[in-house]
Formats: C-alpha cells, sequence, structure tokens
C-alpha cells in the first residue's frame, strides 16, 4: 500500500513503506551509506554519526549500520547527500531509476536500495517487489537446500543400511566361527576330562601295586628278620657245641669230638646253603664299627663341646682350633661392632685383621674372615696379614651368604668353625655340619 502526502502526484518523498524494510535491501541500504560517508565532511554528517567518520567502510557498517539506517531514514539533507554520492558513483542506475525503467539485469536487492536512497517516483513498489523477489529467492533456495539436504540424509541412510547390513553379515559370520571355535573347545575339554579320569584310575591302580609291592617287601623283609635270628640261634648253639667238643678234646673224648666235627660241619653247610639262598652281600661293616666312640685323633667339634667346659669359655675355642685341619671363619663386621662399634670400619678392620693373624700363629688354623661388601662407600686397598686371607662379598651377596658358601664347600667331616652372633647364620652352618661359636667368645680368646 502506497500513502502521499502534500507533494504532488509525482514526487517519490511523499510515498511511505508500510512495511519494515527487507534484510537485504537494508543490508545494500547500509553498504551505500557506508560507501558514501567517506565521501562527506563531518560537519555534513549528523550528530549521532559523527563518531564514526574514522572508522574504516567496513567497521562502519558493521558498528554503526543501525544508525545510519535511522539517519538515513529520519534525515532527508542527509538521505540527499547519500543520493548525490550514489548518482556519482552509479549514474547509469541512477539514471534508469529517475527515467522509471530500472535495468531488467541489474540485481532487484541493489535496484531496491538505490531506489531506497534516490526515492524516485514508485520507489515503495520496487522496494515491495525487491523484498518479495528475495523471499521467493531465499524460499527456493531454502527449498533446494531443503531438498539437497534430503537427498544427502538419504544417501546417508541408504550407506547406514548398507555398513549395518554389512556389519550383521559380519557379526553373524564371527558368532558362527565363535560357535565352531566353542564346540572345538568343549570337545577338547571333553578329550582332556577323560584323559585326566584315565590318568587318575592308572595312578590309583600304580598307587594300589606299590602298596602291594610294599607289603610284599614288609613280608619279605619280615621273613628274613626271622630267619637271621633262627641262623643266630642255630649259630649260638653250634658255637655252644664247639666249645663243648674243644673242652672234651682237651679231656681226651674222642668220641665227643667226633659228634661235634659233625654237628659242625652239618651247620657249616646249612649256613653256605643259607647264604646261597638269601645271596647276601660281602661284609663291609665291623661290628666294632657299630659302637659310638670317640677314635684318637678323630675327635669332632661335637665331641669337644660335650666336655665338661661353659658354653662360653674360651677353652673351647683352642680345643676346636687344635683338631688337625681346623678351618676358623670370622664374621668380621659382626664381631668388630660385638666388640668395639665405636671405632671407624677401617680402624676396625685392621685391629680384628691383626688379632687374627697373632691367633693363626698361635695355633695354625686356617683363618678367614669375611666383610660385607655392602657396607664399603668404594673399593679397599688392603694388604692382609700372614696367616689371614680376607673376604669381601659382591654387589647383591651378603656376608652371611659368602659364610654360608664357605662351609658348603668344604668336605664332610673337616673341622669348620664359624664365629658369629647372627642366630641366621649360626643355625645354617650348623644345619651344614659347622660349629658356631659367638662372636663374644672370639673376642675373649683374642684379649
Amino acid at each position: 500500500m502506497v500513502e502521499t502526502t502534500g507533494g504532488g502526484p509525482d514526487d517519490g518523498t511523499a510515498e511511505v513503506l508500510d512495511r519494515p524494510l527487507p534484510d537485504g535491501v537494508r543490508r545494500r541500504v547500509v553498504q551505500i551509506v557506508s560507501d558514501g560517508f567517506g565521501g562527506l565532511t563531518v560537519g555534513e554528517l549528523p550528530a549521532q554519526l559523527r563518531q564514526y567518520a574514522r572508522f574504516a567502510p567496513n567497521r562502519r557498517a558493521k558498528f554503526a549500520g543501525n544508525a545510519m539506517a535511522a539517519a538515513l531514514e529520519t534525515d532527508p539533507l542527509f538521505r540527499q547527500r547519500i543520493g548525490e554520492k550514489l548518482r556519482e558513483a552509479q549514474p547509469e542506475l541512477a539514471g534508469a531509476l529517475d527515467s522509471g525503467s530500472p535495468p531488467p539485469a541489474a540485481d532487484p536487492l541493489d535496484v531496491a536500495a538505490a531506489a531506497y536512497v534516490l526515492r524516485p517516483t514508485g520507489w515503495v513498489k520496487l522496494v515491495t517487489a525487491a523484498g518479495e523477489e528475495a523471499q521467493r529467492a531465499d524460499a527456493e533456495r531454502a527449498d533446494e537446500e531443503s531438498r539437497a539436504e534430503l537427498e544427502r540424509l538419504r544417501e546417508e541412510l541408504g550407506r547406514a543400511r548398507e555398513q549395518t547390513r554389512t556389519d550383521t553379515e559380519r557379526l553373524r559370520a564371527e558368532l558362527d566361527a565363535a560357535k565352531k571355535e566353542a564346540d572345538s573347545l568343549h570337545r577338547k575339554l571333553r578329550a582332556a576330562l577323560s584323559d585326566v579320569k584315565r590318568g587318575e584310575a592308572a595312578l590309583r591302580k600304580i598307587q594300589g601295586e606299590i602298596e602291594t609291592v610294599r607289603a610284599e617287601g614288609q613280608a619279605q623283609v619280615s621273613a628274613a628278620e626271622s630267619e637271621s635270628r633262627r641262623l643266630k640261634s642255630r649259630l649260638g648253639e653250634a658255637e655252644a657245641a664247639l666249645e663243648a667238643t674243644r673242652k672234651a678234646a682237651r679231656e681226651g673224648r674222642s668220641v665227643e669230638d667226633m659228634r661235634v666235627r659233625l654237628l659242625l660241619d652239618t651247620v657249616l653247610d646249612a649256613a653256605q646253603g643259607l647264604r646261597r639262598e638269601l645271596a647276601l652281600p660281602p661284609v663291609s661293616v665291623r661290628p666294632a664299627e657299630t659302637v659310638d666312640a670317640v677314635e684318637p685323633g678323630r675327635m669332632t667339634p661335637k665331641d669337644i663341646a660335650a666336655r665338661a667346659l661353659s658354653e662360653n669359655d674360651p677353652a673351647i675355642l683352642d680345643q676346636l682350633l687344635e683338631l688337625p685341619q681346623a678351618h676358623l671363619v670370622v664374621d668380621g663386621y659382626n664381631v668388630t661392632k660385638t666388640g668395639y662399634p665405636q671405632m671407624p670400619l677401617e680402624k676396625q678392620r685392621l685391629r680384628l685383621l691383626g688379632q687374627l693373624s697373632q691367633l693363626a700363629a698361635q695355633t695354625g688354623a686356617e683363618v678367614t674372615c669375611v666383610f660385607d661388601g655392602a657396607e664399603l662407600a668404594a673399593p679397599v686397598l688392603l694388604a692382609p696379614p700372614r696367616g689371614v686371607r680376607v673376604l669381601f662379598s659382591k654387589a647383591g651377596v651378603t656376608a652371611d651368604e659368602l659364610i654360608r658358601q664357605l662351609v658348603r664347600a668344604e668336605p664332610p667331616g673337616r673341622p669348620v668353625i664359624v664365629a658369629s652372633t647372627d642366630r641366621e647364620v649360626a643355625d645354617g652352618v650348623a644345619r651344614a655340619g659347622a660349629r658356631p661359636v659367638a662372636s663374644a667368645m672370639l673376642l675373649k680368646r683374642l684379649s
């Protein structure tokens, strides 16, 4: 709808829009004002727009768009000046609008924006038509976009269905493979369980056979023991008869000699037949060797400990060291930290080694002193004293373990004495056949 005011019928300024300016036309109008803004002086600008005079065209259109549109609508003089700048910039478009025939190839939004600024006759129709055209173009563009989006969604739906079908087939194949594998595993499990049951049955059978063999062996042992007792009884009778025969021989009874000799031959023949039947091995142990006693020169640490001496008497250590080929192993830091812990480690070592050297010279025993290598900050430059072997444990090996290795390296039967108060060390070397003594006893003997 077009309203007119007091101007003539051809005066475009009398026309008024009865609806808001379309957005597309408004943006083009703001751009025209922004382009012509720079060609005006500060005095030619409305008061509300002077603060944007130094802005660049793009920033001016961004930050002062609403203010420029309002000034263009309410200030005819400002609109006239912008129109003059537009005529200078686009004379052909301005002339076509003045003649009432806008170029058909021109953009409807540009035509409407120029008509809104220049206000030729019929400009409201141009603006309205441009707005409707823009709305129609927007609707068409939205429709095309909707169609394109619908087509894209259809394609995505097709791809999703295809992917779902592919995934379903793959999962079915995997499920079938899993079922086959489960069936195979079940068969293997049943076979394994069957093997286990057969193995358990075979084990029970073997255990029964072992029990049978064990019972037979015990019965044979009992029979052999019974036969041995019987033979011993007959041997005793034979010995008694032999003694009687000897006595009768001494008395000159020849008839009795003959009878005794006949009885002895009978016993010997029976004994030889029994030996062949039993297949007894040759005698390797004599009865005298089964009696527990101490032979000269073969005393052991346990025999010495059984004498009537106090457990802490240093004389026990002297007796142990007097045994043939005695070997004394000393837990170095255990002894020094028991006797003189306040001294530095270096002085502890020197003092102990000096005393052990004197002990080795006095007793003639082999002496080995072991120190823990973990206590050392650096390698030790040490000249071992005469008669004393000095050892340090390697990285990752304690002195206790090194002492046990030394004890295990000795042959069974050799007297080995270990001086340490460590209960674990003492128990370990005792199980290996060595004799542990307390560090305090060694310190008493050294002092």
